[in-house]
């Protein structure tokens, strides 16, 4: 009961610029963020990347930034991944990679938005084919569910390779995923870590855990390409069941996990020869991302306590 109340905070927090201007105020916290953010330039995830992928890791790159307001500012974050897409093309570790969009940044909430934000992310998965990488658009709050959803599906008619996000907290994701089968859509699945109403989304750990668990062997019996993000083993080896029972090769699902979280974790996977890309975001616009990360593991609030007590 007290994670969650917890977590319920530090979600709140991630929206509250009074949180957000005391938090950036502490000289630790960039050292602490370094942990979950390799850098704010092109650069510090271009080496990000380079190391990774010489660890046998794969990755997805995420520029942090979400509810643009403006045309123009839909525009910078477009040109934003073209530009990471130039850079690592330039190093010579695109190829593999995977971008990850977040809709919001890329106008969905403009007049509109729709039209906005596919002409967007269609210009950066073009960029993407030619240099053999994927995009995964990223799910938000409950309220972006269908236009998320709506623009992966007309993205994939021109390229396949266009992933969606499902989040197994909101109660429609089962539905969701049934209507998915059938599509070959690369799925990322995530619990979730919005806060949403009880009326869209469960609220007690125990039963996302189980909805997780659910949708695990759902995906591995579609035609999906699960992307199973999580750092719990035990849901780990739920995949690994599920995609043994399958008969889904390394090649036909993966695991994801966050940069900084749990790398130990992320060995073992590579060690046992499945497929592990790590999420690695970066940019000044890092503060939400950086507290709902705090929000969703009690022990990463255990870790950013001791480095403030420790300054």
């Amino acid at each position: 009961m007290l994670d969650q109340v917890l977590s319920q905070t530090l979600n709140r927090a991630a929206r509250s610029s009074r949180a957000r201007h005391a938090v950036e105020s502490f000289p630790v916290t960039r050292r602490v963020v370094d942990r979950f953010v390799p850098g704010e330039t092109v650069a510090d995830a271009v080496a990000a990347t380079r190391g990774l992928v010489a660890a046998g890791r794969a990755v997805t790159l995420d520029v942090l930034g979400e509810d643009v307001l403006d045309l123009a500012g839909a525009r910078a974050m477009r040109d934003a991944y073209l530009a990471l897409l130039a850079a690592l093309a330039e190093a010579g570790c695109a190829a593999g990679g995977d971008l990850s969009l977040k809709l919001s940044a890329m106008g969905q909430a403009l007049p509109d938005g729709t039209a906005v934000a596919t002409e967007h992310a269609a210009e950066i998965a073009a960029a993407a084919a030619a240099l053999d990488c994927t995009v995964t658009l990223d799910m938000e709050d409950h309220t972006t569910v269908d236009s998320t959803l709506a623009i992966g599906g007309a993205l994939r008619a021109s390229y396949p390779f266009v992933g969606n996000v499902l989040q197994t907290n909101l109660r429609r994701t089962p539905g969701d995923i049934a209507d998915l089968d059938g599509t070959g859509a690369r799925i990322r699945l995530v619990k979730g870590a919005y806060r949403e109403p009880a009326s869209v989304a469960l609220q007690r750990k125990a039963e996302v855990d189980h909805a997780y668990e659910r949708a695990i062997d759902a995906l591995m019996s579609s035609d999906c390409y699960p992307m199973i993000a999580t750092h719990d083993p035990a849901m780990l080896d739920r995949a690994r069941a599920g995609a043994a029972a399958a008969e889904r090769g390394t090649d036909r699902w993966e695991a994801q996990m966050l940069y900084g979280v749990r790398p130990e974790l992320e060995q073992r996977m590579v060690d046992d020869g499945v497929t592990m890309r790590v999420y690695v975001p970066f940019g000044t616009d890092w503060y939400g991302y950086f507290m709902r990360r705090l929000a969703e593991r009690p022990a990463n609030v255990a870790f950013f306590l001791r480095a403030l007590a420790h300054r």
